[in-house]
């Protein structure tokens, strides 16, 4: 019989990160972020964190909230644009940024969670990805404190690569459309982008679902992240808001006075 991973509430999944764990945070743009997750994190006080996400949320939501409250100390990312906040505290050396190309990021979190310690992408070659050198944390005068190391370059077929490792997380945080009592997840549309990925990543996993089912209420072949993956479930509260990313209605003039 499939063990229960349900937990009581998001507050007791959570209660256990100590400070300083490194997270792997799932979400693309503001689809499929953990919001209740991180909430709860928020309230238990939990600081120094190092993320990785596809990006660090908005100024006031997901990861966002925690940055603002100053508790991440590191963040890998492929997209900030969104986060005013996060280019705020990184050139005045409050927090350590490191970017990462999205395909690359994504892969760093696919191999770590299936037992990859490194590969070779083409991905940064000629750039600063390979050659070092990019600021990761600034000084408070505004020298560079901490810079990208150069990173090894191999021929493949007479093609440069980069190597890149893979990334292991202490935690995952991420966020499903329906799940089961085991773990079993579905996820919905572009929240299936980094969300599988970076529960692979995580030594443990938590995941939050809007719907939970139980075990034989969902067919295998629609699982898209199997439960040995997660450690705790954690359902999400009934009227939970959900942001949407980018509001378009149709019917109404765009910024052109195009009729979409």
């Amino acid at each position: 019989m499939a063990r229960d991973k349900v937990v009581a509430d998001a507050a007791a999944a959570v209660a256990d990160i100590p400070d300083g764990a490194s997270l792997a945070v799932g979400g693309f743009g503001t689809c499929g972020l953990p919001t209740v997750l991180v909430q709860a994190l928020l309230e238990a006080g939990t600081t120094d964190l190092s993320v990785v996400s596809n990006n660090c949320g908005t100024d006031a939501h997901g990861l966002g909230t925690l940055l603002a409250a100053g508790r991440l100390r590191r963040v890998t990312a492929s997209y900030v644009g969104d986060n005013a906040v996060l280019a705020t505290k990184w050139q005045a050396g409050e927090v350590e940024l490191e970017l990462v190309p999205q395909g690359t990021l994504a892969e760093r979190l696919r191999a770590g969670g299936s037992g990859i310690a490194a590969f070779y992408t083409r991905a940064g070659v000629a750039t600063p990805i390979a050659d070092g050198g990019l600021p990761w944390r600034y000084a408070p005068d505004g020298t560079v404190a901490v810079a990208s190391p150069p990173r090894r370059v191999e021929l493949f077929d007479g093609v440069p690569h980069v190597l890149e490792h893979a990334t292991r997380t202490d935690v995952a945080l991420v966020r499903a459309a329906l799940g089961d009592r085991a773990g079993n997840l579905v996820f919905h549309a572009a929240a299936r982008n980094f969300n599988p990925l970076a529960a692979m990543a995580g030594r443990v996993t938590i995941a939050e679902v809007e719907e939970l089912v139980d075990v034989d209420e969902l067919d295998p072949d629609e699982v898209h992240l199997p439960g040995v993956f997660v450690q705790r479930v954690v359902e999400v509260p009934p009227g939970t808001p959900k942001r949407i990313d980018r509001l378009t209605v149709q019917g109404q003039p765009d910024q052109w006075g195009v009729d979409r």
